[in-house]
């Protein structure tokens, strides 16, 4: 597997669930077709979903995780596979953003829990860029994408969403937040050279 492929494979942040679907599946389903649809549908239960307390949009990470799990041991070698893990991005965010506003949840909390989960996409995408993963126990710990989505969802159902997005945007925080501090302290230790791909150069 070649470094660009694995980095594709990083950034689509698979938690548990979804890395076993991947198996299952043994990398024979396409990444992208799922990955649009799976867009899509949350779009339409999103906007059917919208005002009611327990409406259809709660059940969009479980269609989400069906359309793009299986897809998730695929190598993502295709010449435009690399959108998978912005769409991946894009439907999280969406998400979370657009359940929070519909149910109530105080702006605030919906904004840091935001935050905190872009800190730790643009550490995903910095640690590519020097040849470095996150480390398994932080990338378990902060539950993949679908396992955010299936948390806030399952708290949606009780109403208990803005406990879920404040308590959620604190422990995401300390688990990738102490993810980061080890390993770029232990890299300033080891006096490593960095190289900027981008660039080119050392």
């Amino acid at each position: 597997m070649t470094a660009a492929v694995s980095a594709v494979l990083s950034q689509r942040d698979d938690g548990p669930l979804c890395r076993a679907l991947g198996r299952a599946a043994r990398g024979q389903i396409p990444p992208l077709p799922g990955a649009l649809v799976a867009l899509a549908a949350t779009a339409v239960l999103l906007a059917a979903g919208i005002g009611a307390e327990h409406g259809v949009a709660l059940f969009a990470p479980v269609v989400v995780l069906l359309l793009t799990g299986p897809a998730a041991g695929h190598a993502h070698d295709g010449r435009i596979d690399w959108l998978v893990p912005p769409i991946v991005r894009a439907i999280e965010y969406g998400y979370l953003a657009v359940l929070g506003f519909a149910q109530g949840v105080r702006p605030p909390f919906i904004f840091v829990l935001l935050a905190v989960l872009a800190f730790h996409h643009h550490d995903i995408v910095y640690r590519a860029r020097q040849g470095l993963r996150t480390p398994e126990r932080a990338v378990l710990a902060g539950l993949g994408w679908e396992g955010r989505m299936l948390a806030a969802a399952f708290a949606g159902l009780f109403g208990h969403l803005p406990f879920a997005y404040a308590s959620l945007a604190v422990y995401l925080g300390v688990v990738f937040a102490a993810a980061s501090v080890r390993t770029w302290a232990r890299a300033g230790r080891d006096g490593g050279m960095t190289i900027d791909r981008e660039e080119g150069k050392a």
